[in-house]
């Protein structure tokens, strides 16, 4: 799993398309296997959420980000988290301690960990609804 965020040196950079770079976390049996910088590539549209697809990013995080960046991940199945701020590192831990949930109440890093409280609840009996049928 890769995490990308959007940051300004050690802090989540509060507007995802102005970030000056991006903090691509590799993340694996819960331990983080990589963490690197790349810069941001420009401001034209869908620039960002490309550079992001190609690096093979997983969940977007950041500040706040506007509907056209959204769309474009949306496109690319990359999953938003905004309003996350603070420092990458506690960030990082958060994300390892599952105390950062994407927009279905399930921890990132590991959906079967923390049932029991708050939204996963609503998931814990009837778990043949995750089956797909074609």
């Amino acid at each position: 799993m890769i995490i990308g965020i959007s940051t300004d040196s050690t802090r989540v950079y509060p507007h995802f398309g102005r970030a000056p770079e991006f903090t691509l976390v590799k993340i694996e049996n819960n331990k983080v296997v990589e963490k690197r910088v790349i810069p941001n590539p420009g401001h034209t549209v869908g620039s960002i959420p490309k550079l992001m697809k190609e690096n093979d990013v997983n969940y977007m995080i950041a500040g706040g980000m506007g509907h056209r960046a959204r769309d474009f991940f949306n496109q690319y199945n990359i999953e938003i988290i905004t309003g996350v701020e603070g420092d990458i590192d506690n960030i990082i831990k958060k994300i390892l301690n599952g105390e950062i949930k994407n927009l279905q109440g399930e921890n990132l890093c590991n959906p079967s960990a923390g049932k029991g409280y708050g939204v996963e609840k609503i998931h814990e009996d009837g778990e043949e609804h995750h089956h797909h049928h074609d």
